[in-house]
């Protein structure tokens, strides 16, 4: 080994391990997120409570039980779905039985069934409390005329529906042949990068490394 190949191999072997120690660290982060998603995957099945006890102490995802009607109006908010295609969310304004006015996430309709109509009137809903939070500076305003939204905006949709901004997501209910399809929470909107991140530090790490070994390579074939 010679003088000009000892800096070279010292800062690839470094580089290296910096890199492979990150990829790593990434592989332990996974885990750790594996483990609060099941928690909450956990949590968001859990039994219902009543909405007024879930009120007095809010916590996201939370499952509760509501009971009371609908109102009738709603709001459409535009959104793809899996093997379907275009369809709506229909978000409906609730009156629970202590008389508030809540949002009740009920699920999607295909695209030629939104304007028709849907059964509403004494209803029990369990679902989770769960603002959505989809609005940034790329959202399109919603098309009041025609009554077509682009994100899920509690406000503005509360005060459109006259309700409070309390967002119920429902899972099951007790209407029967309903025309719409319930999209309860799960924790598949949480990201969850950590193994994209992880194969990312060890490729570096392995390109690191062979770019390092073909350089020695070079100086020692010099240097012979």
């Amino acid at each position: 080994m010679t003088k000009k190949m000892i800096f070279p191999m010292v800062f690839g072997l470094i580089g290296t391990a910096i890199l492979i120690s990150l990829g790593v660290w990434q592989i332990q982060r996974l885990q750790w997120k594996e483990s609060v998603l099941a928690e909450i995957d956990s949590f968001i099945a859990a039994p219902a409570i009543p909405l007024e006890h879930a009120l007095s102490q809010p916590q996201d995802y939370q499952p509760v039980e509501v009971r009371g009607h609908f109102t009738g109006d709603a709001v459409h908010v535009l959104i793809s779905v899996k093997n379907i295609g275009p369809a709506y969310r229909i978000v409906e304004g609730f009156v629970t039985e202590s008389g508030r006015r809540i949002l009740v996430d009920r699920g999607f309709v295909r695209d030629e069934h939104v304007n028709r109509e849907r059964p509403s009137g004494e209803a029990v809903v369990i679902g989770n409390l769960h603002t959505p939070v989809e609005v940034d500076g790329y959202t399109p305003e919603p098309d009041l005329d025609a009554n077509i939204w682009f994100a899920r905006d509690a406000d503005a949709i509360a005060e459109v529906l006259n309700t409070e901004p309390v967002f119920v997501i429902l899972r099951e209910t007790s209407e029967i042949n309903s025309l719409v399809t319930p999209l309860p929470v799960d924790s598949s909107a949480i990201s969850n990068d950590h193994l994209g991140y992880a194969v990312t530090w060890f490729s570096l790490a392995i390109i690191w490394f062979g770019m390092t070994s073909i350089l020695v390579w070079r100086i020692r074939r010099n240097v012979l």
